[in-house]
């Protein structure tokens, strides 16, 4: 598995495309498979799915019973607005207008690396997020997260 790194600053156009930096292409997974954009679950940003890492989480959703009503409305939640998408010839993303509405994205936005999928950012959202990170101790939220994992294997 091959894990996305960086941080990547872009412009939108008025009909939602974005030129993806060449440099973040490169390490994009089986681009011809394609993606999938949504709303991220905890953030007003927009979550970019290279298609191998939607279907494993396809494949955990699915194990969720539907008829308990959390699992219903926690499904129903994470797939609104869910589109497929691909990036074109051109090298642009096509980013939907429900999702650039939800996510606030104005002229600017940010591409940012977490793990294996790319969140997208109106850039003044992420850098009033990052603003406000300022007020967490990271050293103690480190200890926090990252304590009890073993790092063995």
């Amino acid at each position: 598995m091959s894990f996305i790194v960086g941080t990547y600053e872009c412009k939108i156009d008025a009909k939602g495309r974005v030129s993806v930096p060449a440099s973040l292409k490169k390490q994009l997974p089986a681009m011809a498979e394609g993606f999938v954009l949504k709303r991220s679950v905890f953030e007003p940003c927009l979550e970019l799915w290279p298609m191998a890492e939607w279907n494993k989480m396809m494949e955990k959703i699915k194990k969720l019973n539907p008829f308990d009503k959390k699992n219903d409305m926690f499904i129903r939640r994470f797939m609104a607005g869910v589109k497929e998408v691909s990036i074109d010839d051109a090298g642009r993303l096509l980013v939907a207008k429900d999702l650039i509405e939800y996510a606030k994205i104005s002229k600017e936005l940010v591409f940012t690396s977490k793990v294996n999928i790319i969140e997208i950012w109106d850039k003044g959202l992420y850098e009033n997020i990052l603003s406000e990170d300022e007020n967490i101790d990271f050293a103690d939220l480190a200890q926090d997260v990252m304590s009890n994992i073993s790092f063995d294997e």
